[in-house]
């Protein structure tokens, strides 16, 4: 039986979650200190760092595709 409503209580939040989920985030984000870290996380990947290097630096004549 607790186990029932664990999964069921977990389903709900997820569904909470997923109709408020620009909410959510924009809460989360609004922290500063919260949001530093999530950017400094997603910069350290190599991959994204030189894309958005090359997005940033690109000159104009160039097409970012």
């Amino acid at each position: 039986m607790f186990r029932f409503i664990s999964i069921l209580l977990i389903g709900l939040g997820g569904y909470w979650v997923l109709q408020n989920r620009f909410r959510v985030v924009n809460m989360i984000l609004g922290n500063r200190m919260i949001r530093r870290f999530f950017v400094s996380s997603f910069m350290s990947l190599p991959f994204v760092r030189n894309q958005m290097m090359k997005t940033v630096f690109s000159s104009p004549d160039q097409a970012v595709q």
